[in-house]
Order: structure tokens, then sequence, then C-alpha cells
């Protein structure tokens, strides 16, 4: 492959990284649209400002993805390097953040008896994405030299948090199908993801084989025992 050849195919690679921010957040501002990005337009209730800080961060969590994906694109290593030590602050703020919002809501539903079953489902939920999260950042921080790695893993931990978005599109099928229906189509588009890296690079990246399965088996796994009686007794226990 000549010098031209290998230049253009590095740009289409970084383009996918691009592309692939670009998509995700898509998915999560149409979920949050009516109740955080475009309240305004809705009327939907006024919400409390842990929870305006946590959409906050979360939301600057995808534009420097993105920003990152565009640094590499341009070469700007130098940039990406510094902007990153933002990003670790900003992985672990989040982090903090979210068990916060997590706990709040639990705090305030669990002794609502039509809002109990599912305040403790959703702290499981949630849990299980942070904990995923953290585990995915922290390891591509790990390997922020090998950047072959590095850059999987936070496009892997991007996607960690898509079923909070998809779980509130308004599409009957979805709001028919709840968290299981997000789960399965997290899983499609982690799958997607996966198999145009691996198609246009011929071959399973390490990353995408460990990283993509950690995402599904935790979803699912977590979609049963969040609902089990063992974990209604610790999540009880927990916030009362």
């Amino acid at each position: 492959m000549n010098v031209v050849a290998r230049d253009q195919l590095r740009l289409t690679h970084h383009r996918f990284y691009s592309w692939a921010s670009v998509a995700a957040f898509t998915i999560v501002f149409a979920g949050f649209a009516r109740t955080y990005y475009l309240k305004f337009l809705f009327g939907t209730p006024a919400l409390p400002w842990l929870l305006h800080l946590h959409g906050a961060l979360i939301t600057l969590w995808f534009a420097l993805f993105f920003v990152q994906s565009r640094l590499i694109a341009a070469h700007r290593v130098d940039l990406h390097r510094r902007l990153g030590v933002f990003g670790a602050l900003l992985a672990g703020s989040a982090v903090i953040i979210g068990v916060a919002v997590a706990l709040h809501a639990t705090v305030r539903d669990i002794h609502d008896p039509s809002k109990r079953p599912d305040s403790i489902f959703i702290l499981g939920v949630s849990l299980e994405v942070i904990a995923v999260f953290a585990l995915l950042v922290g390891a591509a921080i790990a390997l922020r030299r090998r950047g072959d790695f590095h850059k999987r893993l936070m496009l892997l931990a991007t996607l960690r948090l898509l079923p909070a978005g998809i779980t509130r599109i308004p599409l009957d099928f979805i709001e028919r199908g709840g968290f299981s229906t997000a789960f399965l189509l997290t899983d499609l588009c982690i799958i997607l993801v996966v198999a145009i890296d691996t198609f246009r690079n011929h071959r399973l990246h390490p990353a995408f084989a460990w990283g993509a399965p950690l995402i599904m088996v935790s979803m699912h796994l977590t979609n049963i025992g969040a609902r089990t009686q063992a974990w209604t007794h610790f999540a009880t226990w927990l916030v009362d």
C-alpha cells in the first residue's frame, strides 16, 4: 500500500470514530429531548440542579469524544493528550455524579409503592452502567500509549451510555419493551460498530473482542439480576 493510500485509509478510519460519536449523541439527544435538551418546547417539569449537572457532564463527554477524534484526524496529538487530562477528570466527575443521581432518585421513590419496583431496578441498571463505563475508560487511560486499544475502548465506553437515551425515545415498540428493548438495540449498535471496524481492518481487534462482550453480557445479566429479591433487599438496605 502506497503512502497516499495509507493516509487516506487512516483519515477514513478517524472519520468513522467521529461519525460514531455523532450517531451516539443523536440517539441520546432524541431520548432526552423532551425532558432535558428541548424541555422548554414540551413544558416538562423543572429538573433539580443535580440532574442538570449530570446532563451537562454527559453531554460534554460526547462533545469531547468528537473533538478528540477530530484532533487525531488532524494529527494534533499534542492537543489530544493535553485535552485527555481534562477527559479523565470529566469521566471521574461523571461517575461520581452518576452514582449520586442514581441514589438520590432511589431514595426519593423507594417509599412510593407505585414507583418502588422500578426505582430499585433502575438503581441496579444505573450502577452497572457506571461501573462498566468507569472500567472501560480506566482501561483506555491505562492503554493511552496504544492508540488502537485506547480509541476503541473509549468508543465502547461511550456506547455503554446509550440505553438511558434509547429507552426514552418516544417510539411505541421501545416504550412497550422498556429496558429490554433498549438493551437489544444497544447490542445492535455495538455489533454494527465492531463489524464495520473488523471489516475495514480485516480482523477483530482485541479491545473489541473482550470489551463488546463485557458490555452485552453485563447489561443482560443486570436486566435479570436487578429484578431479583436478593437485589431488592440489598438496594433497600443501601438507600433506606
